[in-house]
């Protein structure tokens, strides 16, 4: 990077050394906000106070500018491993030399759910287990993207607070700290077998009587149960156990708990391509994703965080608040019909996501920028939103307590709109960004919402729309099977009338529009797999450089690869569904955590842990076990 002298810098040439592989972190996090750890114990990223906050530290995408809380062994060959504590997301950390074995945990304590008293901090313990081992501790925020100034100043020893014109961050540790460069604060330390030091970092003062608490083993223990206690619950007990319940322990990482919603992912910015331009921002609340996250959970038996969400989104579809659910009604003023009455995605306030900006003075992870923050994405029309939406309110309704009257109104009025709208050009699942046009996926999804509809008011004998809705559905069903599909490819397509493939389809016989035994979904699948299937990786469409509205390409998508494995179980490939599942489980990093898109070589890109990615490999490996066992 080169000084521009006006405070800005502009990429040279990135060293990837900079840089560890996506794939090489860990995340720790209090369903508040959430840190993201490097195999060599660098914290690069953390946005604080929650997870749609500016970066505190974000190394991960500037590695000069970004700031990072690093933890450096001083002597000898290091060699590092990292695990979570048993079915918890406490990180620890081995450093391994010659000298000595230490650890360092890291965690976001949680010691009980809807804690009024919670306060947000990070905690790293760095423990000697054998041997004497030395350590350089340096805290190094660089508030609002790194481009807010701070001050630091010590009280006593021990104790250091950073403060920037917005925001402060308080450290408390069990060592002697001091200022260096002006702006960071280091620690050296030296630790004999069994002895230990702990550092606090949080955006509220740290009482005496909290740094004690946070300090102690006991603190460790406690966040440790919490999470033990809550994946538990899950009623899986198959063969993928241990994979399945990395992902219900990364979903609910993923969840604000005083909200009820879930972000996509932690990080924004990761490329989906080194040197591409497709670098978004997911830390915010996607309706898709969380109805998607939803219906994974609800097959483990979590029922909870269904409801909580129920009640996030009523808000958000409710301005008048007849409903009556917990919380604030809250309308963010764009209920217009051309986008419909619901946004695609939100903050989690419920408001819109700020708009998309370049943060030109970082480089981007690897020299990958731009670096965007925000999503103009927020501003399109996605159809396909209401069928994955109301498809979880139907399994809600089945499998949990069942949706409020209040609830139920509202959604007849979605399914009204919808009924008039489903016909309509849109952008669909992918977000490209091209004009909108006449994705079949949307027409699919459309069916699948009105025809849940149905369902839930025969179940349930609640009225509505009956008669409309079945006139509608039984519209789109025709136009997907004449218009969506094309004969001289005997497969369904991406758009009406068009000849390209779109892995989105897969998921025909998973909404029930055609039995998976049809012919047409049978063709369909044997086309994708000669085109989009690549060792059963899968794209997620035919990608021409620039057909969507971006330049350069982009790895597999996890999620689809996902997708491809439910869709073998469902048509009896049982042998090739269990390979190309236990195939994706080898992309999985070292701990069990997936980005968004996995490379031709195997590297992990974009975004993580994604939520997308650890829902589908939820519903595939349970839908795969049961169909083992029958």
């Amino acid at each position: 990077m080169t000084n521009d002298g006006d405070g800005s810098r502009t990429a040279t040439s990135s060293r990837a050394g900079d840089y560890l592989p996506i794939a090489d972190h860990g995340v720790i996090g209090d369903m508040r906000t959430a840190a993201v750890v490097g195999v060599d114990g660098r914290i690069n990223w953390f946005c604080s106070p929650r997870f749609d906050s500016p970066s505190v530290f974000g190394a991960l995408l500037d590695a000069e500018g970004g700031g990072a809380w690093t933890i450096e062994q001083f002597d000898g060959d290091i060699t590092t491993r990292q695990f979570y504590l048993p079915e918890s997301n406490v990180l620890v950390t081995r450093f391994m030399s010659d000298d000595g074995v230490a650890e360092v945990q890291d965690l976001m304590p949680v010691v009980k759910a809807h804690d009024p008293d919670h306060r947000t901090r990070i905690v790293r313990r760095i423990a000697a287990v054998r041997g004497t081992v030395r350590f350089r501790v340096r805290v190094a925020p660089r508030f609002d993207y790194g481009r807010a100034e701070h001050e630091v100043s010590l009280d006593g020893d021990r104790e250091a607070v950073f403060v920037s014109r917005e925001q402060r961050l308080y450290l408390a540790a069990t060592t002697d700290l001091e200022i260096v460069a002006d702006r960071d604060v280091e620690a050296s330390v030296t630790l004999g077998t069994g002895e230990c030091v702990t550092f606090v970092l949080a955006p509220d003062e740290i009482t005496d009587q909290l740094a004690e608490h946070d300090c102690s083993s006991a603190l460790v223990a406690e966040t440790v149960a919490f999470w033990q206690d809550w994946i538990s619950r899950s009623t899986y007990t198959g063969r993928w156990r241990e994979m399945i319940n990395r992902s219900a322990l990364t979903l609910k990482l993923l969840t604000h708990e005083p909200t009820g919603a879930v972000v996509s992912a932690v990080t924004a910015g990761l490329p989906e391509e080194i040197g591409g331009e497709r670098n978004w921002d997911y830390r915010y609340v996607w309706i898709r994703d969380t109805a998607f996250t939803l219906y994974a959970l609800l097959r483990l038996g979590f029922t909870d965080e269904a409801g909580a969400f129920m009640n996030w989104l009523t808000c958000r579809f409710d301005p008048d608040g007849k409903s009556g659910a917990d919380g604030d009604p809250k309308n963010d003023g764009n209920l217009e019909k051309d986008t419909g009455p619901l946004r695609l995605m939100y903050t989690l306030d419920g408001d819109p996501p700020p708009p998309e900006t370049r943060l030109e003075h970082w480089e981007g992870y690897r020299g990958t920028g731009p670096v965007v923050i925000g999503n103009a994405a927020a501003d399109q029309l996605q159809l396909d939103i209401y069928g994955e939406l109301i498809d979880s309110v139907y399994l809600f309704n089945k499998y949990g307590p069942g949706i409020s009257f209040g609830s139920w109104e509202l959604l007849c009025d979605v399914a009204g709109w919808l009924v008039e709208n489903w016909d309509r050009p849109d952008q669909s699942i992918w977000e490209v960004r091209t004009d909108p046009d006449d994705y079949v996926y949307s027409r699919v999804m459309s069916w699948v919402a009105l025809e849940r509809m149905i369902r839930v008011s025969r179940q349930r004998g609640l009225p509505g729309d009956v008669v409309g809705w079945m006139a509608a559905r039984d519209d789109i069903f025709h136009q997907i099977m004449t218009r969506g599909w094309n004969d001289d490819l005997q497969a369904f397509v991406q758009t009406l009338d068009s000849d390209r493939l779109d892995a989105s389809l897969l998921l025909i016989p998973a909404v029930k529009l055609l039995a998976p035994t049809d012919n047409r979904f049978l063709s369909t699948l044997e086309r994708i797999e000669e085109s989009l299937v690549s060792d059963s990786l899968v794209f997620r469409y035919q990608t021409a450089d620039g057909e969507d509205g971006i330049s350069g390409s982009e790895g597999t998508f996890s999620l689809c690869s996902f997708w491809y494995v439910e869709a073998l179980t469902r048509t009896g490939r049982l042998a090739d569904a269990r390979l190309a599942l236990e195939k994706m489980f080898t992309h999985a990093n070292h701990l069990g955590l997936y980005a968004e898109e996995i490379g031709l070589t195997g590297e992990q890109l974009g975004n993580l842990p994604q939520a997308f990615t650890h829902l589908a490999l939820i519903s595939a490996a349970t839908n795969l076990d049961r169909r083992l066992d029958s």
